[in-house]
């Protein structure tokens, strides 16, 4: 299955498990990537490949890139990630696809590592940071510590890498004050673009297991979304778009009883993003002492947004007016991140 990140088309390969140290306690990413952990092979990434180009999808125009994703790429022998970038290379070198990505940990980068990654072309490397508080790291088993972080990003810019950061709220010892801690940490080694992945807690991890033994409190949806907000402003007003928020939705994941506890939500990324337009269009919205009925006017790609998720946006609207929203009238005269109002 393809996919687009922010203008590029991707082509995802998953490597659920391989090449990682040992097992986080919240990880499971054969349930989240819907993919068995055996070893992908070079003909198996050939097959995806042209499996992608001969879809009707596949654009000319726009940049096209491979992303190895799950597993610990770098961590994996050094024959095995060759194998699997010789059998990108060819693609590479044809123009089929213009650029590679992966993820991996911040402590499994050496030189030898980032020579490979060097000679092979590839472009950006997303650190799975998840936090920046040691503890936090501790408690989660990452087996790496913030000050691996700071180093792996520096490694990554000198080589000339793009470099993204996977961040993690929710996890054990957590809480929202350390997280934006962890955020501002994060915006200070001005990476090219983030992620944020709240954690839940899936069937067969350790985290699971202390759910069910009250060891462990998950955060609530609500929660989720306001720390989540409070983050992407911070981060995107220090110029680092934040380009996925959530998990993606897979068949496995959402099998009953997959997910067990947590802020899971398929249209979070959407919430999150309604959320942070509505504080946008608050000081521009009108208050009343008696309920009257509004119409507002927006540029049509701020409408959903104002609207959001099943008109929660409608209705946090009319509990800071007080009003009654009777129509979202498409006015591309008003500026994006604005509205003006009518009261009739």
């Amino acid at each position: 299955m393809s996919k687009k990140i922010k203008g590029h088309f991707i082509i995802p390969i998953f490597i659920p498990h391989q090449g990682c140290p040992h097992r986080c306690v919240f990880c499971q990413q054969k349930t989240i990537t819907n993919r068995s952990e055996s070893i992908c092979t070079a003909d198996e990434i050939r097959n995806l490949i042209e499996l992608a180009v001969q879809s009707k999808r596949f654009p000319n125009q726009k940049p096209r890139e491979i992303a190895f994703y799950g597993g610990t790429f770098t961590s994996l022998p050094a024959a095995s990630m060759k194998n699997m970038l010789d059998a990108v290379r060819p693609f590479l070198e044809k123009g089929v696809i213009q650029s590679i990505r992966l993820s991996t940990r911040p402590d499994a980068l050496d030189e030898d590592r980032l020579n490979i990654l060097e000679s092979y072309g590839v472009s950006t490397v997303e650190l799975g940071v998840q936090s920046m508080d040691d503890e936090v790291l501790l408690l989660s088993n990452r087996g790496h510590t913030s000050r691996e972080t700071v180093d792996a990003f520096r490694a990554l810019r000198n080589r000339g890498f793009n470099v993204g950061a996977q961040l993690m709220p929710g996890l054990p010892g957590d809480s929202q004050e350390l997280f934006l801690e962890t955020i501002d940490k994060v915006i200070a080694l001005k990476p090219d673009m983030a992620r944020l992945y709240p954690t839940l807690v899936i069937r067969g991890t350790k985290l699971a297991q202390w759910y069910n033994q009250g060891k462990y409190t998950p955060m609530g949806l609500d929660d989720t979304i306001s720390l989540c907000k409070e983050a992407c402003i911070r981060l995107e007003s220090a110029g680092i778009p934040v380009i996925r928020i959530g998990l993606m939705s897979s068949p496995s994941l959402l099998k009953k009883g997959e997910i067990v506890a947590g802020p899971w939500h398929p249209s979070l990324g959407f919430l999150v993003r309604s959320a942070i337009h509505l504080a946008k269009v608050k000081p521009y919205l009108p208050t009343m002492e008696k309920p009257r009925s509004i119409v507002l006017h927006a540029p049509k790609r701020d409408i959903p947004l104002i609207r959001g998720h099943k008109k929660s946006g409608i209705k946090q609207i009319e509990a800071m007016t007080g009003g009654v929203i009777k129509g979202i009238i498409s006015d591309d005269s008003v500026p994006c991140g604005k509205v003006a109002f009518e009261i009739v």
